[in-house]
């Protein structure tokens, strides 16, 4: 029975299980109970945490972005024939980074070393910050074209390297590291025929 109150058999699945298997005794639910509202709690402070984070990095990305697309520099580039309209660039991050706050509240929970976890979040956050103001705002490409292929590279060790510890949740990554290799294309592509 002490077995069933470690932490690594509290997963979502569990308030029927333990109804199920201890239906008269009733310590050992609310046992149960308290350490999976625990858990819960626990990740879903996790989660805003990162949601705050996140959406802070796309609000100060935006605010770099706002003069950059409408200005005449930014319309007068020879732009790749895949760029998408305007509007998919904010459903795609905006759907990314809810994925990405996600990943890294069960990467939180589930990485023993907190300390690299933050390192790898930090980096990521600093080179996802420092792209718009850089090509939007300065209107240096290639340095933007640096720092996108170090954030993608950077998204795609995180990604392959925790696969093994995060398993399936690693898809949530996915579609960052995916989204990453198109937007670097798009600035190759203006690096490239300007």
């Amino acid at each position: 029975m002490g077995a069933y109150l470690k932490k690594e058999h509290l997963t979502p699945s569990e308030p029927v299980r333990w109804l199920a298997d201890y239906p008269l005794n009733y310590g050992c639910i609310f046992k149960k109970r308290t350490s999976y509202t625990f858990y819960l709690y626990a990740m879903i402070v996790r989660l805003l945490v990162f949601l705050v984070v996140n959406f802070t990095a796309l609000a100060i990305g935006g605010l770099a972005t706002k003069n950059g697309v409408s200005s005449d520099w930014y319309a007068q580039l020879n732009k790749a024939p895949w760029t998408p309209p305007g509007w998919v660039f904010g459903a795609a991050w905006t759907s990314i980074m809810v994925c990405y706050a996600i990943y890294m509240a069960y990467a939180w929970e589930i990485q023993p070393d907190k300390k690299y976890v933050l390192l790898l979040f930090i980096a990521q956050w600093i080179l996802n910050v420092l792209w718009n103001p850089v090509f939007f705002s300065y209107q240096q490409t290639l340095l933007g074209l640096c720092i996108i292929i170090a954030l993608t590279a950077l998204i795609g060790y995180i990604l392959f390297t925790q696969l093994g510890v995060l398993k399936l949740k690693s898809l949530l990554l996915a579609p960052y590291f995916i989204w990453l290799l198109i937007a670097s294309s798009l600035n190759a592509y203006i690096v490239f025929k300007n």
